[in-house]
């Protein structure tokens, strides 16, 4: 059984594997790399640790369990009232990230909702899913968001949840509109 200790950030809650002892890093590649006076300790599954803080304002709770400790829609929040980046579903659901976060979120949508589909991001994109992205140049005072459709459609419920979150009105949004309000 794994612990993971549970983060929660403005787009979602995120888990990092928890070690309190030598003997659990043993399989790990940190083993013989963290000593004892470094533990507790947390693997960020991208090649780093860190060391535990109960008081860290973004933790939530420790977690023991078999499998995933998070659902898709506890790491990916959905149809959060919030929504920024993310992705959106044909049916016009939202599934918040932040922008660093598409890849890894298009990976846990394909694992739901496409199992064993290859390319994730490629995939949900052929399904008709849009890609909500930040779309600051580095120049702009201000953020904006950038709506892709690796189709060039969108649906009726997407074009109404766009809509809701104020983004009718983008250039890209209204030539996807445009070209498929007919088959609507």
């Amino acid at each position: 059984m794994a612990k993971y200790a549970i983060y929660k950030s403005d787009t979602g809650y995120y888990a990092y594997e928890y070690h309190d002892t030598l003997e659990s890093l043993k399989n790990t590649q940190f083993n013989g790399i963290v000593t004892e006076d470094k533990l507790p300790v947390v693997l960020d599954g991208n090649g780093g640790y860190y060391s535990f803080r109960k008081d860290d304002y973004m933790f939530d709770r420790l977690v023991e369990c078999e499998g995933s400790p998070l659902k898709l829609e506890q790491m990916y929040f959905k149809n959060q009232d919030t929504f920024k980046l993310g992705w959106m579903s044909p049916e016009g659901d939202t599934y918040s990230c932040d922008y660093t976060s598409h890849t890894k979120a298009a990976q846990v949508l394909v694992d739901t909702f496409f199992p064993g589909a290859k390319l994730p991001e490629r995939t949900l994109g052929k399904a008709g899913w849009l890609k909500i992205i930040d779309s600051w140049d580095g120049v702009q005072r201000e953020h904006g968001q950038y709506v892709y459709s690796l189709t060039g459609k969108l649906t009726k419920k997407q074009a109404d949840k766009l809509y809701d979150l104020g983004l009718y009105n983008n250039p890209e949004v209204k030539e996807l509109i445009n070209d498929c309000e007919d088959i609507w």
